[in-house]
């Protein structure tokens, strides 16, 4: 979750950004060779754009540069910041006079902001629904018409690529009222470009996708992502070599019993809603799975309410993600749900070796009583021995057993099945075994 623009389509030209994270150094360039932005027209109204319609803030904390919004915008912050644009500068000079927040029904952000005598509205989001809203496009020479399968043919190549895509579009004229609804922006806007973000897998989130294979868990990606972005992503955690993906206007139309079909052969859902995921997750539970939903917004609250296991993100959740969740990732770190199933198996071992140990000789030492009662014996052990027994021998050793590491294979094996009793038969006959051979003894 920590975003880098790494590529920029405007209608002239193809931009790659060099750097690494947030840290605004690096250089936007041409086949390699690094250019100077003032000279590109349509990638400084691009990266203006980018700046303006965007919420998130970006700060230097000494060596490290710190987010406070949404990691997304972030990245346009800090690609605008290397070609020397000072973002606090521009707010100040274009000030935002009406917004339309982003939502992933209509799947596009607008705001308006005041230039001079006039106002103008910029528009980012998913790249189809911004293709949809513009019929021209700027370019070096001036406004020409939008070619529709030249940008669809980019956007399929950055896609491929692995990388995240939104598009970039303006709306201008001098008949622009100050107020923002959704039939301003719906038709006759101006593309400025695409612009393709990575987000680098984390290497112990690869490794931990590894682990929930060889440990009989399934993972499913659930994502708002372009479908080939998505696929390459799910290729690079090792989700499946050959992911299967299903698209959310797929699962709208899927019927439940369609559904429940899909989810045990789909490896990732792209373009999707926070609704769908509430449908994802109960398709999983009504075949008899065991589902830990993650999320951070306030939309994904149902679906983390829903799932046995809802776990919110701890730095970028929201407070409504949190109070739905059964689990937070303080670090938001895909990693840390594989070293909680392994502390959760391990906690789950030692319950049984505590109840393997206690069982049989609480029960073989009341069993040797009762049997020296009925035979009219001499008692075999005082009630103060009793005593003694339970609260120092048993209560020492059983907390050896509490406090066990982790059995070398407790991430190779498959999952308990739903709804298997603490109690199996094997330890049943366990307790009874070893207590007969206590009290012969």
């Amino acid at each position: 979750n920590e975003m880098m623009v790494q590529n920029i389509v405007t209608h002239d030209q193809h931009y790659q950004v060099s750097g690494s994270g947030y840290t605004p150094k690096g250089n936007i360039e041409i086949n390699g060779e690094a250019i100077t932005p003032d000279k590109h027209h349509t990638l400084l109204s691009l990266l203006k754009a980018g700046i303006l319609n965007n919420d998130a803030e970006l700060r230097s904390d000494n060596d490290r540069w710190l987010v406070e919004g949404n990691p997304m915008e972030a990245a346009l912050l800090s690609v605008a910041m290397k070609a020397d644009l000072d973002p606090m500068h521009l707010r100040h000079l274009e000030p935002r006079i009406d917004d339309i927040p982003f939502d992933s029904a209509h799947k596009f952000m607008a705001t308006r902001h005041e230039i001079s005598d006039s106002t103008v509205t910029f528009v980012k989001g998913a790249p189809e629904r911004i293709l949809g809203m513009c019929s021209q496009v700027q370019t070096a020479h001036g406004i020409e018409p939008l070619d529709p399968k030249f940008w669809e043919s980019e956007i399929e190549r950055l896609a491929a690529q692995g990388n995240r895509i939104i598009g970039i579009a303006v709306f201008e004229g001098p008949n622009v009222s100050e107020s923002l609804s959704m039939d301003d922006v719906a038709t006759g806007g101006t593309l400025l470009g695409l612009v393709g973000l990575v987000d680098p897998p984390r290497p112990e989130a690869i490794q931990a996708i590894q682990d929930t294979h060889t440990a009989g868990i399934r993972v499913i990606m659930i994502t708002g992502d372009h479908p080939l972005t998505a696929s390459e992503i799910a290729r690079q955690l090792g989700i499946s070599e050959e992911p299967m993906v299903c698209t959310g206007d797929r699962v709208e139309t899927a019927t439940d019993t369609e559904l429940r079909h899909l989810v045990h052969e789909v490896d990732v859902f792209a373009r999707t809603t926070p609704e769908h995921k509430l449908r994802i997750v109960t398709a999983l539970q009504n075949e008899g799975h065991i589902a830990a939903m993650t999320g951070d917004g306030v939309n994904d609250a149902p679906a983390l309410k829903r799932a046995e296991v809802g776990i919110a993100m701890g730095k970028k959740g929201t407070e409504a993600a949190k109070e739905a969740a059964e689990m937070i990732l303080a670090n938001d770190n895909f990693a840390t749900i594989m070293q909680a199933i392994k502390e959760g198996r391990t906690v789950f071992d030692n319950i049984i070796k505590v109840i393997a140990w206690t069982l049989p000789t609480n029960a073989a030492q009341a069993m040797t009583i009762v049997t020296a009662l009925v035979l009219g014996m001499t008692l075999p052990i005082t009630p103060i021995q009793i005593l003694w027994v339970n609260m120092v021998s048993a209560v020492a050793l059983g907390l050896t057993l509490a406090f066990e590491p982790h059995e070398s294979n407790v991430l190779t094996r498959p999952p308990r099945q739903v709804g298997q009793p603490i109690l199996s038969k094997r330890l049943i006959w366990q307790v009874v075994f070893v207590s007969a051979v206590f009290v012969s003894g």
